[in-house]
């Protein structure tokens, strides 16, 4: 029946036709100079019979824009790139909002020409991340590096920070988008600054539950400076430890979070907090019933959901909403699929960040 997650609601100043989100996918087609194309147009227009899209994470700065071929939005330049997608999505009938997006301390300096990346405290993430390609670089894999220990930030790069955010949200308007959604989550640098692990600062930025909010806190009043709170929302995942994250309380800060969001008027919370292991771990505490003790906006549940548990989350009023990644790569038409009880397409992984149309926009519809 699926009766919940296809009803109708309204997030913030959105009416969504049903309760589908489509979750954030870095892909990797905009130009090598971060512009946004026709092709990513397509793209999404092809998705926008879902609730609400949310686009791919778009780089506010250059100094935190780690990941090639990502687009960005600190120039007008990429500002009429995305107009391509809003307008197309539009004409399809669609939800669009642009995820404003600084990685912080998880850009290579290869994407900085050499100059070290930024980061609330002289931490390394964990793991490897995509080099940018060599000049002979023909297509396909890029090659792996290991993250490196950042500079940490002073108040002078934290202020660029809070301005890159309000110029990303003010040129998403502009672009036509219908409101913006905040990277907080995910290892990000509003991220790292949020959590214990990574943020041991002794200024005002550091230490107590307060300080280490304080960025998002001014980010958020930035950026509703440029938009609308009832056209804002906010990505986190506070029990998330990928990348070498980890918080003393996760509970806390999602409280904490959940009071930020609640006195700026935001839209709506879109938490990751998966169901089962997949992607990101499913967490030992949830958090959920934290933020929402503080926060009374729409909440957007993320992780391992299909249809049914999807549906039956919305109908214990779990969450106002699902977001589905990785199963929009190859499903396009996820929407009627879910409803229609057809089997979904399986993504073929070697197309995830290259090849252009292939494993992008060529995925057939059912039937």
């Amino acid at each position: 029946m699926l009766d919940a997650l296809f009803s109708p609601v309204r997030i913030g100043a959105l009416d969504l036709p049903n309760r589908v989100v489509m979750a954030p996918l870095t892909r990797a087609r905009a130009t090598p100079n971060n512009v946004p194309t026709e092709l990513m147009a397509r793209y999404y227009a092809q998705r926008a019979d879902c609730g609400l899209i949310v686009s791919e994470a778009c780089a506010v700065d250059p100094l935190g824009m780690g990941w090639y071929r990502v687009p960005g939005i600190w120039t007008d330049e990429m500002a009429a790139g995305w107009r391509k997608v809003t307008d197309a999505v539009h004409a399809a009938g669609g939800r669009i909002v642009l995820q404003l997006w600084h990685m912080g301390r998880l850009v290579l300096p290869e994407y900085l020409g050499g100059e070290l990346p930024v980061g609330p405290s002289a931490i390394a993430g964990e793991g490897e991340t995509m080099a940018p390609p060599g000049p002979d670089y023909k297509g396909g894999f890029l090659p792996m590096k290991p993250y490196v220990v950042p500079r940490e930030m002073t108040q002078a790069d934290i202020d660029r920070v809070i301005a890159a955010y309000g110029a990303g949200a003010r040129r998403a308007m502009a672009a036509g988008f219908d409101g913006v959604e905040i990277h907080g989550a995910n290892g990000y640098i509003i991220d790292q600054f949020l959590q214990s692990k990574t943020n041991v600062r002794t200024d005002k930025y550091g230490g107590s539950l307060e300080n280490r909010t304080r960025l998002l806190s001014e980010i958020v009043a930035a950026v509703a400076k440029e938009v609308p709170a009832d056209r804002i929302g906010l990505r986190i995942s506070p029990t998330s430890e990928r990348k070498g994250m980890g918080d003393e309380n996760p509970g806390a800060l999602a409280e904490r979070i959940g009071a930020i969001c609640g006195e700026a008027g935001l839209a709506y919370v879109h938490l990751i907090e998966p169901i089962a292991s997949g992607f990101v771990d499913k967490p030992e505490h949830p958090v959920m019933v934290n933020l929402r003790a503080r926060f009374h906006g729409a909440v957007i549940q993320n992780g391992s959901f299909d249809a049914a548990s999807a549906d039956a989350f919305i109908a214990g009023n779990q969450a106002d909403a699902i977001s589905f990644g990785r199963p929009y790569i190859a499903n396009p038409d996820l929407v009627t699929r879910m409803r229609e009880g057809q089997p979904l397409a399986a993504a073929n992984f070697d197309f995830a960040y290259v090849g252009e149309e292939r494993g992008y926009t060529d995925y057939p519809r059912a039937g």
